[in-house]
């Protein structure tokens, strides 16, 4: 099934608050997201524009676990 992009997606990279390692990097329809709430403690959830997203996506296309996009 396709992914959908439109209005009501919304990016994001995810880190580990310990390491600052970056988890993973994707985006979702805001409807599916948790409206900002942190449901993990170890984890953090940074919200990007369209346009950020994309530039992080091509700087780190060699690393395919990264980035869900």
């Amino acid at each position: 099934m396709p992914r959908i992009e439109n209005a009501d997606t919304r990016y994001f990279i995810e880190f580990d608050l310990d390491t600052l390692a970056i988890i993973r990097c994707g985006y979702d329809q805001k409807q599916h997201l948790d409206k900002g709430q942190q449901t993990s403690e170890g984890l953090h959830r940074l919200f990007l524009t369209k346009g950020q997203y994309n530039k992080l996506v091509n700087r780190c296309e060699n690393s395919a676990t990264l980035c869900d996009g």
